[in-house]
């Protein structure tokens, strides 16, 4: 698989990717370190817990870090939870479980692409 290969897969224009970043290899390792990133598996525990605050706080820098990386589909959907989690409630807004699924599987598929591109290179 080709680096445009992984960025098509993910929804995002490799294009553009490659104006914030000047080499291949950056991007590589970036990818690589998101892969390690633990913002997911931290934003998926703090809703479980029901608190929204660091939920959101959680959904925020995944967001962030998506948008920096180009992982256009995964960015998407975190971003319409980042929003509902935005509320100055105590609890977690009762669509933002089902918005969850949706990063679930949009992150989901973004792993998955990543490492087969990464493995292909190796």
């Amino acid at each position: 698989m080709t680096i445009q290969e992984c960025y098509q897969i993910i929804g995002s224009d490799f294009v553009q990717i490659k104006k914030r970043f000047p080499t291949v290899g950056m991007i590589r390792r970036f990818l690589a370190k998101f892969l390690e990133d633990g913002t997911f598996s931290e934003l998926c525990s703090t809703m479980e817990a029901g608190n929204r605050k660091d939920a959101f706080c959680y959904a925020h820098t995944l967001k962030g870090v998506c948008a920096n990386l180009g992982l256009g589909s995964l960015q998407a959907s975190v971003s319409k939870l980042t929003e509902v989690l935005r509320t100055e409630t105590d609890w977690i807004p009762a669509n933002a479980e089902q918005l969850l699924e949706e990063v679930k599987a949009d992150y989901a598929l973004t792993v998955r692409t990543i490492r087969q591109y990464l493995d292909s290179v190796e």
